[in-house]
């Protein structure tokens, strides 16, 4: 029973998820920090960065501009820190590959001397 548990522990998908778990909660963190950063700038601004008081025309919508200028923070940084770098790496990489594919001036002569001999 023991051995079958040891054997599911260490099997390379839990692992990755529990190394993934971890790395994402100290990532959140790290992006809260940059939100709350990026609030102090608006508040700095623009007065005070928490609109939880906000009742225009007597509705409570407050709670929900603070919910939704965090979210509109969080995906910029995320987009803006993660999501564009890593675009930018994929496609160097992909030209990169790509020339690395394309055969030299020379590869190309002897592949046309190779075929020009098969017809004959």
């Amino acid at each position: 029973m023991l051995k079958g548990f040891k054997d599911f522990i260490m099997r390379g998908n839990v692992v990755d998820l529990a190394i993934a778990v971890v790395i994402g909660a100290a990532f959140g963190k790290v992006v809260e920090a940059m939100v709350a950063i990026l609030t102090g700038l608006i508040g700095k601004l623009g007065g005070q960065p928490d609109f939880g008081g906000w009742k225009p025309g007597g509705l409570p919508v407050g709670n929900f501009v603070n919910a939704l200028v965090s979210f509109l923070i969080l995906a910029a940084v995320i987009y803006f820190l993660v999501v564009a770098p890593m675009n930018a790496i994929a496609a160097r990489r992909k030209q990169g590959a790509e020339e690395s594919e394309a055969p030299s001036e020379e590869a190309s002569l002897l592949m046309e001397i190779r075929d020009e001999l098969r017809r004959r």
